[in-house]
C-alpha cells in the first residue's frame, strides 16, 4: 500500500490521524481508502461505504463523530467514484459493469483490514454502498457484526412505474454497444445545482459543504450516469429482493430510510429488514435522501438508531 491524497477545506479538515492510501482492486483497479483511529481505546471498526457520487471526504464529519464513539473508521471510494480508477475516458460519466468487480473490490479492502482494524467491525452503507454491503452479505461476508444501511437503493424511484422495462431497456442498450452513454444525453452538472432545487438534504451548510469540496478538488465529482450504470442499479434491487438475500444477513441490522426520499424506493428497503433475521426498519421523518447529511435535529434520530445497533455489536 502506497499513501494516497485526502482533499482538505476549511469548512472540511481532514479529521485526526487519517491515513489514505491506494491498494489493488479487481482486474487491477487503483483504488482509494482511508483508516481514522478511535479518539482513545477502540472499542471497534466501522467499514464506512458511501453512496453514488459520495468520495471520502464527503464523510468528514461523519468520521468525526464516529472516532469520538471510540470506533475507528475504514472509508474507501468505489470503483468509477472519488479518486480510485475510473471505468471510461470521461471520468464524469457514472457509469458500472456489473456488481461483481465492487464486491470483490470490498473483499480485497476488508483483507487488508484484517491486521489493522480492530474487531468488530460494523458496516455503515449509504445508497448504493448500503446496497452493495447487503450484497456482500448475501454473497457470503461473514466478517461484520452488524450493518447499517442508510437510504440503501434497494429499488430506483425514477424507474418506479415500469422497473422491468427500465431493466430491459438498459441491458438491451448494453447489448448494442451503448452501455457506457449517458441515458440524458448530457449528463449533469457534477458540481450541484441551487440548494433550493436539491432533493438531497434540507441542511443548507453540509450542502454549500459539499460543494466547496468538488470546488477544491473537481477529480472528486461524477456526474449523470450511463446505461450500464442503470442496469447495474437495477440489478442490485432484483438481487436483493430475492427472499434468500435478507435472510443470508444474519446478523444484527438496521436500515433507516427518509421518509421523503426522491432517489431510492423505501418499499423494497422495508421488505427486506423485514425479512433479515435480525433486521429493523425505521424512517426519518421530514428527511431527504442522504439522511446523515440533514439538519441536526433529523441526524441525531439517526445517531440514535446507529448507536442501538453498535450496543449490540460492541
Amino acid at each position: 500500500m502506497t499513501a494516497a491524497p485526502l482533499i482538505a477545506t476549511a469548512q472540511a479538515p481532514v479529521p485526526d490521524g487519517a491515513r489514505a492510501f491506494w491498494f489493488e482492486g479487481a482486474g487491477g483497479a487503483r483504488l482509494r481508502a482511508a483508516m481514522f483511529p478511535a479518539d482513545g481505546p477502540a472499542r471497534g471498526t466501522v467499514v464506512l461505504s458511501g453512496g453514488r457520487a459520495e468520495p471520502i471526504e464527503k464523510y468528514f464529519e461523519v468520521i468525526g463523530e464516529l472516532q469520538s464513539r471510540g470506533l475507528s473508521v475504514l472509508a474507501h471510494d468505489w470503483r468509477g467514484h472519488g479518486l480510485s480508477h475510473r471505468l471510461l475516458a470521461d471520468r464524469l460519466k457514472g457509469h458500472a459493469e456489473g456488481h461483481h468487480a465492487f464486491l470483490e473490490d470490498f473483499r480485497r479492502l476488508l483483507d487488508l483490514a484484517e491486521p489493522q482494524a480492530p474487531r468488530p467491525w460494523i458496516a455503515l452503507g449509504h445508497s448504493m454502498g448500503g446496497a452493495l454491503t447487503a450484497m456482500a452479505l448475501a454473497a457470503g461476508e461473514r466478517r461484520l457484526s452488524a450493518a447499517f444501511l442508510s437510504s440503501p437503493m434497494m429499488g430506483v424511484a425514477a424507474v418506479r412505474q415500469l422497473p422491468q422495462a427500465a431493466h430491459l431497456v438498459a441491458q438491451t442498450m448494453g447489448g448494442f454497444g451503448h452501455a457506457s452513454d449517458y441515458i440524458l444525453k448530457d449528463g449533469f452538472n457534477p458540481m450541484l445545482g441551487p440548494f433550493e432545487d436539491n432533493v438531497l438534504t434540507h441542511d443548507r451548510a453540509r450542502y454549500e459543504r459539499y460543494r466547496g469540496q468538488l470546488a477544491a478538488c473537481p477529480d472528486l465529482a461524477l456526474g449523470g450516469v450511463t446505461w450500464g450504470w442503470l442496469a447495474f442499479a437495477l440489478d442490485c434491487g432484483v438481487q436483493l429482493a430475492r427472499p434468500g438475500a435478507a435472510r443470508a444477513a444474519d446478523l444484527p441490522l438496521t436500515v433507516v430510510a427518509a421518509a421523503d426520499d426522491h432517489l431510492v424506493l423505501n418499499d423494497a428497503a422495508r421488505r427486506y429488514a423485514k425479512r433479515a433475521p435480525q433486521g429493523r426498519y425505521v424512517e426519518i421523518a421530514g428527511a431527504f435522501h442522504e439522511v446523515l447529511m440533514e439538519t441536526d435535529a433529523r441526524r441525531a434520530l439517526v445517531w440514535r438508531e446507529f448507536d442501538e445497533l453498535a450496543a449490540r455489536a460492541l
